[in-house]
C-alpha cells in the first residue's frame, strides 16, 4: 500500500510522456540515442517525477480541500518524506544526465531541475506558468539534443505549445470553465499539428499526426460542448497522453521511432479513455 501511495505521488506511468522529447531532441540534432545517450530518456523520466512530487508537496494544502484523497492530504505519504522524495528523483536525474554528458548534460539537467522548482514553487499559479510550465518541457527536448541546441530550437518549441496548452486547460480542472478556453486551447493544437507537419515534411508525419488529431480532438471538443470541471479533466488527461503524438510527428524524421512512439500514443490514449470498473458501460 505505501510503495503504491508513492508511486501515485510520483504519477509514474505518466512519464511514458517525456521519453519521447530527448529522443526527439537527438533525432533534430542528428545525436542518436545510442550507448551511454540511451540513459537520457530515464534522466527525463527521474527529474519528471521529481516535479510531480514537488507540485504534491507544493500544494498539499490545497488538495486537503480540492482533492483530499491524493497520497499527502490522505496521510499514506508524510509532508516530509515526499519533498525529500522529491529532492532524491531531481539528484538522480542530474547525476543520470551528467554521466550521460559531463558538463553539458550537467547544465541541461540543471535548467530543467531550476524551471520545474519554478513553476511548482513560484510561477503555478501566476499569469506566467503556463510559459514556465512549457520551458519545463523545451529543456527536456534540448537535453536530449544537447550540446546542439540550435537544432532542435523548433522542436523543443512545439513540444513547449502543447505543455502550454494542456496547462491552460488544466487551471479549469477543479473550477470548470466557459467555452472559450477550450477553444483557445484547440486553436493552441490546431497550431501545434501545423507547425509540426510543416517541419517535418508533411506526409511524412501524417499518421501520427492523425494519431493527435484522434488523440486530442474529441476530448477538446467535449470541453467546449460542456466545459464543467469533469470533462476539462478528462480532455486534460487525453492532451498529456496526446503529447506522445505530438513527439511522434517530429520523430518523422526517424520512421521507426515515429512508428514507435505513434504505436505507444495510441496505447496510452486507449488506457486513459478506458471506463473505471465503477463506471457503467
Amino acid at each position: 500500500m505505501k510503495a503504491k501511495a508513492y508511486l501515485d505521488l510520483m504519477r509514474a506511468p505518466a512519464a511514458l510522456t517525456v521519453l519521447g522529447d530527448t529522443a526527439v531532441g537527438a533525432i533534430w540534432s542528428t545525436r542518436p540515442l545510442v550507448g551511454r545517450r540511451l540513459a537520457l530518456p530515464l534522466a527525463s523520466a527521474l527529474l519528471y517525477w521529481s516535479g510531480m512530487v514537488l507540485n504534491d508537496w507544493a500544494d498539499r494544502e490545497r488538495d486537503a480541500i480540492e482533492r483530499p484523497e491524493r497520497p499527502i492530504p490522505s496521510g499514506q505519504v508524510a509532508p516530509g518524506s515526499a519533498l525529500s522524495l522529491a529532492a532524491a528523483l531531481a539528484v538522480a536525474g542530474v547525476a543520470t544526465a551528467t554521466a550521460v554528458g559531463g558538463r553539458h548534460g550537467l547544465v541541461a539537467a540543471g535548467r530543467i531541475t531550476l524551471c520545474v522548482a519554478a513553476y511548482d514553487l513560484v510561477a503555478k499559479d501566476t499569469t506566467a506558468g503556463p510559459l514556465v510550465m512549457s520551458g519545463c518541457r523545451f529543456l527536456d527536448v534540448m537535453l536530449g539534443a544537447s550540446p546542439s541546441y540550435r537544432s532542435a530550437l523548433v522542436p523543443a518549441s512545439v513540444i513547449g505549445l502543447h505543455t502550454a496548452a494542456i496547462t491552460v486547460l488544466s487551471r479549469s480542472e477543479v473550477t470548470g470553465s466557459d467555452r472559450s478556453v477550450p477553444a483557445i486551447v484547440g486553436g493552441m493544437a490546431g497550431a501545434v499539428a501545423t507547425s509540426a507537419m510543416v517541419s517535418t515534411a508533411g506526409y511524412r508525419a501524417a499518421p501520427a499526426g492523425a494519431v493527435y488529431l484522434w488523440s486530442f480532438g474529441p476530448g477538446l471538443f467535449r470541453a467546449w460542448q460542456h466545459p464543467t470541471a469533469e470533462v476539462i479533466r478528462g480532455a486534460v488527461r487525453n492532451g498529456i497522453a496526446s503529447m506522445i503524438a505530438v513527439q511522434a510527428m517530429l520523430a518523422a524524421r526517424a520512421p521507426r521511432t515515429m512508428l514507435a512512439l505513434s504505436g505507444l500514443a495510441i496505447g496510452l490514449r486507449l488506457k486513459v479513455s478506458a471506463p473505471k470498473p465503477t463506471e457503467v458501460t
